[in-house]
């Protein structure tokens, strides 16, 4: 399994990646593990055209970020992350899954991510009451975490089965960005909806470095830590780093984003399947 960074930035830091540095202080890029060639970063008008008119459909995102255990093993997290993902085999309503660590700890020790999506609410509902995931959790998760928070929302794909299960060649690899903030009570609904809006435009606009984008207001009453989120899967690393790197990301995030937030998290992880065997 691929291991990269993840980072928090307080409010008014642009989230940016940076290099790597080894024990000596030399400069080493991060790798990605599908060798992409590197793309220009725009769109044409067509791009942005056909993006705005395809039918879509509501689905339901589930992210959860999981603080693990300083002393958890590589066994431990193996069959953690293992019985996370091969939950879906096990379990209804689940449409899509992803899940990975993440290295070097942030500053709220966010070391593990798992993605899923739901058709429906309903679904999702049920998910977080379903025994055999609460026995995964029980067993499996909590054991060796000291601490979690999800983060669910509402949002819209592509009407395609390939794009609502996240299923052929171009989603079995890449990278997951996860982008994570929380809007200043002082922000006016049209500061946050133009913020995000202005993000799903830039990600809907760029088919040559991103796979798919869904973002959404978070509704999980019980953890209202962050407002917003957003899942960006990217064709590779350096897709993304092409994205982050880019002046359009930077100059939307320093006009729509840093005045109005309190806080963001952006961490990343790759997609190379974890689990082998039904757990």
């Amino acid at each position: 399994m691929m291991i990269h960074q993840a980072f928090v930035y307080p409010r008014f830091t642009h989230p940016v990646f940076t290099r790597g540095f080894g024990s000596n202080g030399d400069v080493f890029p991060h790798q990605s593990r599908t060798k992409n060639p590197r793309v220009a970063f725009c769109a044409s008008d067509d791009q942005i055209a056909n993006s705005n008119s395809k039918k879509t459909r509501k689905v339901v995102e589930h992210l959860c970020l999981l603080k693990a255990k300083v002393d958890l093993s590589a066994e431990e997290e193996k069959d953690m992350l293992d019985y996370l993902y091969t939950s879906q085999y096990q379990m209804r309503g689940i449409v899509a899954i992803s899940v990975g660590s993440i290295d070097d700890r942030n500053n709220e020790d966010y070391t593990h991510a798992l993605f899923m999506r739901f058709q429906r609410k309903e679904d999702l509902d049920k998910f977080y009451e379903n025994p055999f995931f609460l026995k995964i959790l029980g067993e499996h998760v909590t054991p060796f975490c000291h601490g979690l928070v999800n983060v669910d929302y509402e949002s819209e794909v592509e009407d395609d089965i390939l794009s609502i299960f996240r299923k052929g060649e171009e989603y079995n690899y890449g990278q997951e960005f996860v982008l994570l903030v929380t809007f200043d009570k002082n922000a006016s609904g049209k500061n946050t909806k133009d913020a995000m809006d202005s993000f799903a435009q830039l990600t809907s606009s760029l088919p040559s470095l991103i796979v798919q984008s869904t973002q959404g207001s978070n509704f999980n009453d019980s953890s209202k830590e962050f407002t917003h989120a957003a899942v960006v899967r990217f064709r590779s690393f350096d897709a993304m780093e092409i994205f982050v790197d880019g002046r359009e990301y930077k100059d939307m995030w320093r006009s729509q984003f840093e005045p109005f937030i309190e806080r963001s998290v952006v961490l990343h992880f790759s997609v190379d399947p974890v689990g082998t065997d039904i757990m």
